[in-house]
């Protein structure tokens, strides 16, 4: 198959998953954000209130209460963008707010991972415990990889599993983990797809700067 032709429908997909995000963003977000531009909250107050919210997520994996933990993983990841979105609407972007955005998103993941890893571990679920430190270490090098690509001015917005939908297929092992092997089946397509956004980051920047 002719490289030249797969390369531009490669792109074409990436756009349209930026796309279809950030039109689920369009419809969730505006209402809330025209609110919250008439308070004294700031985006970097969104920003660490929705991290508290994942501890509390993490809290409650650690505690037994994972369909809990679904829904508070949903509600923390609402916050997520909506810290971008007012400090995009109330002009307030700054490049520290990015950092800590960015920080926090880390953090985030890791914690909710950390607690799963060690409810597997209790349980003696050598397959568990695999699986999720697969997911954990493939999730933040999938951001890793961004970070370093943009550092040296290479666009690497692209791949097929970022953050969002990491989070929602986490919630719904989540919220399904009443269900026999459901919440290792969701981790093992985190795992798998964020290996695969891995390659596609590495190969995309690879092809950028090989030029």
């Amino acid at each position: 198959m002719d490289t030249q032709k797969v390369i531009p429908r490669k792109q074409k997909v990436t756009a349209k998953l930026n796309e279809f995000r950030r039109t689920i963003a369009s419809y969730l977000t505006p209402a809330i954000i025209r609110l919250l531009s008439r308070t004294h909250i700031t985006p970097n107050a969104l920003t660490i209130f929705g991290f508290l919210v994942t501890l509390g997520a993490a809290a409650l994996i650690l505690t037994g209460n994972q369909f809990a933990a679904g829904f508070v993983v949903l509600a923390a990841g609402f916050f997520d963008m909506l810290d971008g979105s007012l400090a995009r609407h109330t002009n307030q972007v700054t490049k520290f707010g990015g950092i800590l955005d960015s920080t926090l998103d880390r953090l985030s993941e890791a914690a909710l991972m950390v607690s799963i890893l060690v409810v597997f571990g209790k349980n003696g679920s050598i397959p568990g415990i695999w699986i999720t430190s697969i997911a954990l270490v493939s999730s933040m090098m999938v951001s890793y990889i961004r970070s370093r690509a943009e550092s040296a001015g290479i666009d690497c917005e692209v791949g097929i599993f970022t953050r969002p939908e990491r989070i929602v297929i986490l919630a719904i092992g989540l919220l399904l983990s009443g269900v026999s092997n459901a919440l290792l089946i969701t981790l093992s397509i985190i795992a798998l797809f964020s290996v695969i956004t891995v390659i596609q980051r590495l190969v995309h920047a690879w092809k950028l700067t090989s030029k």
